[in-house]
């Protein structure tokens, strides 16, 4: 770690301590050199393994473009875009993995869609499983109703 006031790679903690709910390390540190502070966040970089094989880092941003591509046209807020990528992003961290494949990251998107807007989840599922015919459909439809069913009896309506 460079000193961002002189440029010295050599420099001692000060305090660490666990902020984002334990997700990254806030760490104060004193450069050797010229005896100023300063301060780092170190944070797990959480990464995506695609089909082809390529990693690239986990992006909220994409979690929130294909949410809000199956939400076009529903009566959903840019804010509970947002909220949902943030459970997605919390969800696969929780697994303790340092890499995820892209399927996990879609099985992650499809709960917390499902209870966000059910027209949305078909279209996101239709895609994403590969929906060929409309038995396709109706079996998701009738899996719907069934947990509508199963959370209006427990009371979570």
């Amino acid at each position: 770690m460079r000193c961002p006031f002189c440029r010295n790679s050599e420099s001692r903690v000060v305090d660490s301590r666990e902020v984002e709910e334990g997700q990254a390390i806030r760490r104060r540190r004193s450069c050797s050199g010229c005896g100023r502070r300063f301060t780092t966040v170190e944070e797990a970089v959480l990464a995506v393994v695609k089909r082809s094989g390529v990693t690239e880092p986990f992006s909220r941003d994409k979690v929130v473009k294909g949410v809000r591509r199956a939400c076009q046209g529903r009566p959903v807020d840019e804010d509970a875009f947002h909220l949902l990528a943030q459970r997605v992003e919390e969800s696969i961290r929780s697994t303790g993995c340092a890499e995820i494949p892209s399927h996990e990251v879609g099985l992650a998107i499809l709960r917390p869609l499902r209870d966000l807007d059910e027209v949305a989840y078909l279209r996101f599922a239709s895609v994403y499983r590969s929906f060929s015919s409309v038995e396709d459909f109706e079996k998701e439809i009738a899996g719907l109703r069934t947990t509508r069913g199963e959370d209006e009896a427990a009371g979570n309506s």
